[in-house]
């Protein structure tokens, strides 16, 4: 990782670059979330899959970062990986 962090550190100075990537926090964040849930639980995507009743591929989707699963999609992976969704909001500031 250490020179996907370095590219990182470098293209963070680009302005137009940063705008980007910082308007894909949220995404990027709830991906993080997402996979470091089924990472403790220890399961794979398919397993992961298996307990949603989809495919392995949609799991992928959901843990990608591109795009924001629905509150539904959420609920089920929560509870496939033993945990349960809180929506907080929060300041903009």
């Amino acid at each position: 990782m250490r020179s996907f962090d370095t590219w990182l550190k470098r293209q963070m100075k680009n302005p137009a670059f940063k705008k980007e990537y910082d308007a894909l926090e949220e995404e990027f964040a709830l991906a993080s979330e997402l996979i470091g849930a089924r990472a403790r639980a220890k399961l794979t995507q398919a397993q992961v899959a298996r307990r949603m009743g989809t495919s392995q591929s949609a799991v992928a989707r959901m843990e990608s970062g591109r795009s924001l699963p629905s509150t539904s999609s959420l609920r089920k992976y929560a509870k496939a990986v033993g945990h349960r969704v809180i929506i907080t909001l929060k300041n903009a500031a």
